[in-house]
């Protein structure tokens, strides 16, 4: 499988920070000066950083993908930039609550005999890095914490199931940890609208993202991340919830493109929504 991966030309790159709030992964980080990509594991290629750089330093690389390797992208990009890119680069981890691929950067440097810049004695010694991304789409796992009504929140609340952050298609991140083996739900902006308990009937215990087959663009892109999601976060299922309007039905063809281009096969089960919000039609493709 092909994966798109954001390149930076160091030499161009003037340090404008233009390109961070276009990057809704929180990957593009001013590091040292310089626009650096911190993690590529959660570069989703979709280019939206490149409109935004006003000295044509960013560009889009399509290239085979391999099995994400915490090893190699340690030593053959991170390290390379220097304490602070690491340091970022351990921090973009811990963020995201990738605590497996972060002690394997933490290995990688004791083997290597270099300093781990998060412990303090070492943070002293580095100059602070700048860093700035869109909290709004900043990637966040809701499973560790559960779904209860906290304390204090009033009676007769009813929880929400919504297991994380973003959940907008263009907006998320397929190899994200909450679609490591899940079972996924995607669905038409609209039925949650339309359902009155839409959390409860189709959301519970599953990773989402939503989209509009009719008014969103960039359709291959959704195409390319239902693939990776297939092919690379392993998804068990994909649950497909559209409104009975004939619109609603492109989102089941691109499913379908995603699992023509896939080398993984997975269920996917149709639910058709009327527009009172009734489950009109259900059943396995």
């Amino acid at each position: 499988m092909k994966r798109q991966i954001v390149t930076i030309d160091e030499e161009t790159c003037n340090g404008c920070g233009e390109c961070i709030p276009g990057c809704p992964e929180g990957a593009l980080q001013i590091i040292d000066g310089k626009a650096r990509l911190v993690s590529d594991l959660f570069c989703d290629g979709l280019g939206a950083c490149i409109g935004t750089c006003p000295q044509g330093a960013i560009t889009v690389l399509e290239r085979e993908a391999e099995p994400y390797d915490e090893r190699r992208v340690m030593a053959e990009s991170i390290v390379k930039g220097g304490p602070n890119v690491i340091a970022a680069h351990l921090e973009h981890l811990r963020g995201h609550g990738e605590e497996g691929y972060l002690q394997e950067a933490l290995s990688y440097l004791s083997e290597q005999g270099i300093k781990n810049p998060l412990d303090e004695n070492a943070k002293k010694e580095n100059t602070e890095s700048h860093a700035c991304s869109c909290s709004g789409s900043a990637m966040q796992d809701f499973r560790k914490n559960g779904t209860a009504v906290q304390q204090g929140e009033p009676a007769g609340v009813i929880p929400s199931e919504l297991t994380q952050w973003p959940v907008q298609l263009h907006l998320v991140t397929p190899l994200a940890p909450y679609y490591q083996g899940s079972d996924l739900l995607l669905a038409a902006d609209c039925t949650a609208f339309a359902v009155g308990v839409f959390h409860s009937a189709f959301m519970k215990d599953k990773s989402i993202a939503i989209a509009c087959p009719k008014l969103d663009s960039g359709l291959d892109r959704y195409v390319e991340k239902l693939k990776a999601m297939i092919d690379l976060a392993n998804v068990n299922t994909i649950t497909v919830v559209i409104m009975e309007v004939p619109c609603c039905g492109g989102l089941t063809a691109i499913v379908q493109q995603a699992l023509d281009k896939s080398s993984r096969k997975v269920p996917v089960k149709r639910i058709v929504i009327g527009v009172r919000g009734e489950v009109l039609d259900e059943q396995w493709m």
